[in-house]
Order: C-alpha cells, then sequence, then structure tokens
C-alpha cells in the first residue's frame, strides 16, 4: 500500500546523522533566534523600512528631513528612529539643536544592500 505524503515530507523516516549534526554545530543559539526575531521584526515595518533606506541612500538626515522623504507625520518618524536607535540599527549625532540619524554600521548597509537584491533577483 502506498503512503501519501505531503509534497514538502519525508520519504523516509530516517534522518541524514552527518547533516543534522553539522547543521547542528553551526545553529544560532536561541538567544541569537530571538535577536535575530527582533532584528527581522524591527525591519518588517514599512515606514521603519522606508526610513533606513533613506539613510541609506542620504547618509544623515535630521527628522524633518525623513518626514518629508518617507511622507509621515514627525511622530511617526520619531517613534520609528526610537526603536531603531534602542535597537542599534540607527545612530544619532547632535549639532546644537538638530539631531542627526544615519544607519549604525556597515553590517545594516550590507543587510539593506542584500535585502534589495534579493528582491530584485525574484
Amino acid at each position: 500500500m502506498d503512503v501519501l505524503t505531503e509534497p514538502d515530507a519525508c520519504t523516509t523516516m530516517e534522518p541524514d546523522e552527518g547533516r543534522v549534526a553539522a547543521a547542528r554545530d553551526r545553529l544560532v543559539t536561541p538567544e541569537e533566534a530571538t535577536q535575530l526575531a527582533e532584528l527581522f521584526r524591527l525591519l518588517g515595518d514599512p515606514t521603519r523600512a522606508q526610513l533606513l533606506y533613506a539613510l541609506l541612500e542620504a547618509g544623515e538626515l535630521c527628522v524633518c528631513d525623513l518626514t518629508e522623504t518617507v511622507e509621515v507625520s514627525d511622530t511617526a518618524v520619531s517613534h520609528a528612529l526610537r526603536l531603531l536607535r534602542t535597537a542599534g540599527i540607527v545612530a544619532s549625532r547632535r549639532a546644537g539643536r538638530m539631531i542627526y540619524y544615519r544607519l549604525a554600521d556597515v553590517h545594516v548597509r550590507m543587510l539593506l544592500d542584500l535585502s534589495r537584491e534579493h528582491l530584485r533577483h525574484g
């Protein structure tokens, strides 16, 4: 009698122990998985994504520049920047009474570049 399987199901119930061990050796820790999920949750908001790409392209912008660029309220921009700054995704610099925001480091730039390239690839 044939066994019906789901399209993504294994045809055998015997895992490849070598591949499982290799994958486990490189697996992120539960703490890292939580941090990654939080990072992607922050990046998963359309307004925050637009803000990050604006900073990627412009280098450094103040809240009023970002508000005008992404066409959302200054309150929404300030809230998004607070979340992104707390998570270490953006950094800020004060010049008198003005605060300018930029991407925190090259890793954030790489993540955004790779994400956009992935979208264009599909």
